[in-house]
């Protein structure tokens, strides 16, 4: 059976994951230690212990969830198991692509340290915020969007399943469209408790100095495709993966096409491997037979099956 693995990105955080990875594997020990020279704090004692408003922190968040999840990633492959496909969910695309050997663990950290800061900063000098709207269509929340004229800009951001999209702008423009959606007749319109409009032009500010770190990387061809946030379709090439997570800060994340895409060329299960359940949750909006499960402990790495 064909398996690809899916990597969270931010919201899926929680104070103490990782801890038995830490304290019970070499390799998490290892990771977690280079973690903290990378990141210049202690980032070990805010994913352990937190307080979770410092975890919510874009600038620790976005790292945090990288560093679990190629952990429990890299122990799979420990263990002998591979996927047969990899991608993840904006930020978890990093850490599709550290599993993936696109680049070792230590130089995407350094990329997301660059992205999360540049994020937390678009988000200081432009204030914006992201919504999800639930009950619509993806066309029908699109246009609602894109005939929005007054002050401000606003997109959607997210597709994240059939029904469920996040849209992404200056906070009058967002509120807006929430208001539009309501009307137009969703069933839910929620603003998200995040520090920027991500995934749109508010997050221009943003691309420069990560642009500047990918351009002065060597990035490798994939051990498995990588399927990206922005096309929804299969990369192997380091060129290819560079253009990808530029036009990913500012472009919207097609998950569902991307999940769709992966069905069509044969995936039959599906594994998230980092923390929380998000993105099975979203499988099973888009297809509730679709084979799910997750790995986010050290007892589940040890269990895991195909």
């Amino acid at each position: 059976m064909k398996t690809a693995w899916l990597f969270p990105g931010q919201a899926s955080q929680k104070v103490g994951m990782g801890k038995d990875l830490f304290d019970q594997t070499d390799l998490g020990r290892q990771y977690f230690e280079r973690a903290n020279e990378i990141m210049g704090c202690d980032i070990q004692t805010i994913i352990f212990y937190g307080p979770e408003d410092t975890l919510k922190q874009t600038r620790y968040t976005q790292p945090s969830i990288y560093i679990v999840s190629v952990i429990l990633g890299e122990l799979l492959k420990g263990k002998g198991v591979a996927p047969n496909a990899v991608a993840g969910h904006s930020l978890g695309e990093y850490s599709a692509l550290a599993v993936a050997n696109a680049f070792d663990f230590e130089t995407g950290l350094s990329l997301v340290k660059v992205r999360a800061d540049s994020m937390a900063k678009a988000g200081e000098i432009q204030e914006g915020t992201m919504a999800a709207i639930i009950g619509m269509g993806d066309e029908a929340v699109t246009d609602l969007c894109s005939g929005y004229s007054e002050n401000g800009v606003v997109v959607a951001a997210n597709f994240n399943s059939p029904g469920q999209v996040v849209i992404s702008g200056s906070p009058d423009a967002v509120t807006a469209v929430m208001a539009s959606a309501r009307e137009s007749g969703a069933r839910i319109a929620v603003q998200l408790n995040v520090s920027g409009a991500f995934h749109s032009p508010l997050m221009t500010p943003a691309r420069e100095a990560l642009a500047e770190m990918l351009d002065s990387l060597e990035i490798s061809d994939t051990l498995y495709p990588v399927f990206t946030n922005v096309d929804a379709k299969p990369v192997t090439q380091g060129s290819d993966i560079k253009d990808s997570l530029i036009r990913q800060l500012e472009n919207p994340v097609l998950w569902t096409k991307s999940i769709f895409s992966m069905k069509e060329l044969g995936i039959e299960s599906f594994v998230e491997v980092g923390p929380g359940k998000v993105l099975q949750g979203l499988n099973k909006r888009m297809d509730r037979k679709t084979l799910s499960q997750g790995v986010e402990s050290l007892e589940q790495v040890e269990n895991f099956n195909v």
